[in-house]
């Protein structure tokens, strides 16, 4: 159990949840675990819950206090809200900056300026930990490179040039990516990015964790109220999760890029975990998936401390303390959106 933000999160799996006076109690197998006051809570949000007391659920709903259920991999079931509530408000916020290019940019470019900082903090730290192993003058032509991007970034007021110096970037960065793999080089190279279908076995898994980190986004934003379909950077598609993807794009080095490295470099994963396809795709096998999705549970438990707010989460639990920093900063509560800045 964590409380951030005015927002509780049970993490704990197989928990009950009731009501007793004005306090939320946290019961497993009728052994209480834990109990805290409600008036101070804008929602709850449920990892993996057997279930909430009619009492609990109508106790919130006349109190505008949302309750939210995931599944304990993160994805989104259910909002629980009552007849009134503020979601409402926040979406046509939402709606009405999106469809305002200049509104979009203001806020897109800090989802940029963290996806730009989070890729040099690895460049650097690749720099620092395997000197030996890499040329280390162009690492650090790139950092710099990267800074100089970030400066534009921040003053970038059009949405166009934006989404240029992002692909600048992203460019300058996946130059070193292939020199980010230290073992099995053989079996394991970045070339270039291919996405449908994966061509390479990196491809692959780069894919196959981009979807779980958009769909870890997609829950954290509808279980703040947001539309996750209606983004500021990546604008309005069919069926595709915009604002997902704007989310999510400080997070894709960090930790997408940074766990499917871990993969290859520390072996938990080799060439014998993938299939190809005859239309030259790259698949991870059944098996590969189920460890994949082992090593990504268990990547979300990690602990860390979260660089704006100063206390200690789970890996898991940053994509949704992001999205209740954007629906503060939309509700006007915060002057700026913070983008996650890893260090």
């Amino acid at each position: 159990m964590k409380k951030l933000l005015n927002t509780l999160y049970v993490t704990q799996p197989d928990v009950y949840l009731s009501l007793d006076g004005d306090n939320i109690v946290l019961l497993k197998e009728q052994e209480k675990l834990a109990r805290m006051p409600l008036h101070n809570l804008d929602s709850v949000v449920a990892f993996g819950y057997t279930g909430a007391s009619p009492a609990l659920m109508g106790y919130c709903a006349e109190r505008n206090i949302s309750l939210v259920f995931m599944t304990m991999n993160g994805r989104f079931l259910a909002r629980v809200i009552g007849e009134s509530n503020g979601n409402v408000v926040l979406r046509k916020r939402q709606y009405l900056l999106s469809e305002n290019e200049a509104s979009s940019a203001m806020i897109a470019r800090n989802f940029i300026i963290g996806k730009i900082y989070n890729h040099k903090w690895m460049l650097e730290r690749t720099t620092r930990d395997y000197a030996m192993r890499i040329d280390v003058a162009e690492f650090k032509a790139a950092s710099q490179q990267l800074s100089a991007l970030m400066k534009e970034v921040r003053v970038c007021e059009d949405l166009e040039r934006l989404r240029g110096l992002e692909g600048q970037a992203a460019v300058t960065y996946n130059k070193l990516f292939n020199h980010m793999i230290l073992q099995q080089k053989e079996d394991f190279y970045f070339r270039t990015r291919s996405r449908r279908p994966p061509l390479d076995r990196v491809n692959a898994l780069l894919s196959f964790a981009y979807s779980l980190l958009a769909k870890d986004t997609a829950a954290a934003l509808e279980g703040v109220g947001l539309d996750s379909y209606v983004g500021f950077l990546h604008r309005d598609r069919p069926g595709r999760a915009s604002m997902a993807l704007d989310l999510m794009e400080e997070l894709r080095g960090v930790f997408a890029d940074k766990f499917v490295l871990s993969l290859i470099n520390k072996k938990m994963l080799d060439k014998h975990d993938f299939q190809e396809k005859e239309n030259g795709a790259v698949l991870l096998t059944d098996e590969a998936r189920k460890k994949f999705l082992t090593a990504w549970q268990a990547k979300k438990q990690d602990k860390i401390t979260h660089p704006y707010l100063g206390e200690k989460i789970s890996w898991g639990l940053v994509p949704h303390v992001q999205a209740l920093l954007l629906a503060r900063y939309l509700r006007q509560d915060l002057d700026e959106y913070p983008p996650f800045l890893w260090k």
